[in-house]
């Protein structure tokens, strides 16, 4: 398959839904330039409030179990993300599939929010998945897609 995917993911609590520490995270970047040579592989990036939104990058190879990609036709498939199902706001309706063309690439935006087992405090992430069909340059992400999808919602 000739993919590139780049999943963006920042991870915080209670502590940077407001003042400095969230505009710290909201300065996080939804793309980073890839590393050289990527092709046909998942290039994850985690940024967390304990670390202070620093980004931790690792490679992983296609297919993805977290990445629902399929190719035919001369397009690429690109299924919704999975929501978790822990998470809050439910989702009951979710856009349908993208198709993208060679060349094209999407970005697909969701957040959640999660309630701690042991005492119930909340934590936010927000997703950021860039997928790019064909060979993709290594600042391919640092643009427009082609195809955007936004599902972020209000998480209180």
């Amino acid at each position: 398959m000739d993919a590139v995917v780049q999943w963006v993911r920042t991870e915080w609590t209670k502590t940077s839904r407001g003042g400095p520490e969230a505009a710290r995270r909201n300065a996080a970047p939804v793309a980073f330039p890839l590393p050289p040579g990527l092709a046909s592989a998942v290039h994850e990036v985690v940024m967390r409030e304990a670390d202070s939104f620093e980004p931790h990058t690792s490679v992983r190879e296609l297919p993805d179990p977290g990445v629902a990609l399929q190719e035919a036709g001369g397009l690429l498939r690109v299924r919704p993300p999975e929501a978790s199902l822990f998470s809050m706001p439910r989702r009951h309706r979710r856009p349908s599939a993208v198709r993208l063309g060679p060349g094209e690439w999407l970005r697909w935006r969701i957040n959640y929010r999660f309630v701690g087992f042991c005492g119930g405090e909340w934590s936010y992430r927000l997703d950021t998945l860039n997928v790019a069909y064909g060979p993709a340059a290594p600042d391919v992400f640092l643009g427009s897609p082609t195809r955007r999808i936004d599902e972020r919602a209000y998480l209180r």
